[in-house]
């Protein structure tokens, strides 16, 4: 796959919108109409989809829908890469200065993207990341007390301030987000990381809702260890970052 590193077209789009899916045909026609619904007239926007080793039909809907939307553009991972890696290869052949994400099963609510995106637009140049907190969360109670417990370990040892980094709404600017080190779990962890390189963090309540249809693609036990080693290596990353040093040149004139 070959996509295009070079500086985005600010002339072209201003907001680049990325969707990370894994057989989510049923969702995608639905959830581009709500993003269109919640953008169109505001921003010169691009919306990303990242068919992430899909085997259903969700590559024939995409290509469908695409006939229609000029703005709509795919990238295809032949194999199933993860969320991490799928939100990474949107964010590099975004076009757009900001890049805002959301979850391909429609329980993110496009209707609060322009939230998050004015977030980081006034931010003026502080705000390096806008997340969205989920409140009314649509799962099971035993989801819900996974991600309370996770949460909670995360801000104990990381302390980003942060109640819930799960949620996939979420708005940064693209050369703040690939500056950051990649590592699979990259996304649980943007506020610390985003602290880490001296940004604040803005953060919008959304609710949260079921999903369109089907069913999740990503369990718990199956990256429980991998999570606490993620943790372990993200927390080893902020005590070792140290402070930009003044540099100043010294010129001599005869």
């Amino acid at each position: 796959m070959s996509v295009d590193l070079s500086p985005p077209d600010a002339a072209a789009v201003d907001v680049s919108i990325v969707v990370p899916v894994r057989n989510e045909a049923g969702n995608v026609a639905p959830l581009i109409d709500e993003i269109a619904s919640a953008l169109d007239g505001r921003w010169r926007y691009e919306i990303i989809y990242v068919n992430d080793g899909s085997t259903d039909a969700t590559p024939a809907h995409l290509a469908e829908i695409m006939k229609q939307r000029a703005n709509l553009r795919r990238i295809d991972h032949a194999v199933s890469s993860g969320q991490s890696a799928a939100v990474r290869s949107g964010v590099r052949a975004a076009r757009g200065a900001i890049v805002a994400t959301l979850d391909g099963d429609g329980q993110n609510n496009p209707a609060f993207l322009p939230d998050l995106i004015a977030a980081i637009q006034h931010g003026d140049g502080r705000v390096g990341l806008a997340a969205g907190q989920r409140i009314g969360r649509k799962a099971t109670g035993f989801k819900r007390m996974q991600s309370r417990v996770a949460n909670a370990v995360r801000n104990a040892i990381l302390r980003d301030g942060t109640r819930d980094t799960g949620c996939g709404l979420k708005a940064f600017r693209r050369e703040v987000f690939l500056s950051m080190p990649y590592f699979e779990g990259l996304h649980r962890f943007l506020p610390a990381l985003v602290r880490r390189e001296g940004y604040d963090i803005a953060y919008v309540d959304v609710i949260d809702r079921p999903r369109h249809s089907g069913v999740s693609n990503y369990g718990f036990f199956d990256r429980l260890w991998i999570g606490i080693m993620d943790l372990i290596g993200v927390w080893w990353l902020i005590r070792r970052k140290k402070p930009t040093p003044v540099a100043t040149e010294v010129t001599s004139h005869d």
